[in-house]
């Protein structure tokens, strides 16, 4: 029901869609700093993460994503506690973030020298562009409250300053450097586009704004995505942190192109479990230029410097690791690495760059849940061939036969059935086919009819 919906409303929609669909057609694929760099990723790394996508990866990897607080200095001993809540002196935030005269955040130059002299991103997107990828950041909802304490006038807003432009009502909870924007006010937009126009000259492909999904701060997202569409440059809108509200789904299908379903998701059993839930309560909404987003793929080496407990390998074991993979790609999640890519092992290499599985995420249709009983769950989605695809996952804490019956897919005939983790044809099935799974693993098929 809820597809038959989203189906209509994008019906009347469809002129609004359009330039999303263009710039995000299939769900999103590349690396964000965040979960192994917290805070504190540095220019080189963010270029050694680049180069391993770019001359290691195969499947489609685009995206590079310096994640948090790039205008922030980070100062010795900012890593323990919370090192975002800073005192007031004279009314202004210490540490000072980068910031120019118009009131936008600059990188900071001690973690991107690249930026010194006012360059900003300019260099470091070059970089990322020059070994074939795209190059994202991101950014904090609405305006920074050091702006507001200094006055800084709005570029493209004759006379508007920041303090006027402010809801200082407005405020995130866990970080204190930003108020958010009264979109009513004159010059707000001309702000956003101004950020927006900025981004645009370092070469930005993607930005993920934070602090806006929840709660959804639906007039700040259309300015994002207005201020996007008056920039002359193709970008991709990432909102977060979810639970994004499912009464706003129709809200962000028209203005965003992928949005958090979940609060952060990290190397957890107990977390994937509850990821089930959240993607089966937005099944059908995901589409070209719109996507459902389970967050960031906890696979690899994160935490080295922060911000989620001590510097590990994924506290997964290979069978979820293999679960976690497949659920993000048979769902048509976007795809961002978390894990410090240059520690990638051969377990790493081989869960991303298996381009059959990558090929679910990217060309897979409508996924659905079949079903989710007895400790089993099968979820599938339509093949451009017209064959099928077939996730079969053990949620239970036991090994565990798991099947489809293909008169369930439509199907009344015999079918060749392709392991995608194998890469290899394991057979023809005239009725159903099963599997034990160890306990927390996971199956992907083809499924061809002939």
């Amino acid at each position: 029901m809820r597809g038959v919906l989203f189906g209509a409303m994008l019906l009347l929609t469809g002129g609004v869609l359009a330039q999303q669909t263009d710039v995000a057609s299939r769900p999103p694929m590349g690396w964000n700093s965040y979960n192994c760099w917290g805070s504190a990723v540095h220019e080189d790394e963010v270029k050694a993460n680049a180069e391993h996508m770019a001359h290691r990866l195969r499947g489609g990897w685009q995206y590079i994503v310096v994640d948090f607080l790039w205008a922030y200095d980070n100062p010795p001993g900012s890593l323990i506690g919370n090192p975002f809540q800073q005192r007031l002196q004279d009314g202004a935030y210490i540490p000072w973030l980068t910031m120019d005269e118009w009131g936008r955040l600059q990188p900071n130059t001690n973690k991107f020298p690249s930026a010194f002299g006012g360059k900003g991103f300019n260099p470091l997107g070059e970089y990322v562009h020059s070994l074939g990828l795209k190059f994202g950041i991101h950014v904090m909802r609405g305006i920074p409250r050091q702006a507001v304490w200094a006055h800084s006038p709005v570029l493209g807003a004759n006379g508007v300053t920041a303090d006027q432009i402010a809801d200082t009502s407005s405020t995130c909870p866990w970080m204190n450097h930003m108020y958010g924007l009264d979109m009513r006010k004159p010059g707000a937009q001309a702000y956003l586009n101004s950020l927006l126009n900025l981004y645009a000259q370092w070469g930005v492909d993607f930005i993920k704004v934070d602090d806006i999904a929840r709660p959804y701060s639906a007039a700040e997202v259309e300015g994002y995505q207005n201020a996007i569409r008056q920039c002359g440059r193709s970008v991709v809108l990432s909102i977060s942190p979810g639970e994004t509200p499912l009464k706003d789904s129709v809200h962000v299908v028209q203005y965003a192109n992928m949005w958090r379903m979940a609060d952060d998701f990290w190397d957890s059993w107990k977390e994937m479990l509850k990821m089930f839930d959240y993607a089966k309560s937005w099944e059908g909404v995901g589409g070209p230029g719109h996507w459902p987003d389970c967050d960031m793929i906890q696979i690899g080496k994160i935490s080295k410097r922060g911000p989620v407990g001590p510097e590990r390998y994924s506290r997964l074991s290979e069978d979820e690791l293999v679960t976690h993979m497949t659920f993000w790609c048979i769902y048509r999640s976007p795809l961002m690495l978390g894990g410090n890519l240059p520690d990638d092992r051969e377990l790493e290499q081989r869960l991303f760059s298996n381009e059959e599985v990558l090929q679910v995420n990217q060309e897979g249709a409508d996924p659905r849940q079949l079903y989710k009983q007895d400790g089993g769950m099968v979820w599938v989605s339509r093949a451009p061939d017209g064959g099928k695809y077939a996730a079969l996952f053990n949620i239970s804490d036991v090994e565990k036969e798991v099947g489809v019956e293909f008169r369930q897919l439509g199907w009344k005939k015999a079918v060749k059935v392709r392991d995608l983790w194998m890469q290899k044809d394991i057979g023809v099935y005239k009725k159903e086919f099963k599997r034990k799974i160890p306990a927390h693993g996971a199956v992907l098929l083809k499924i061809v009819s002939f």
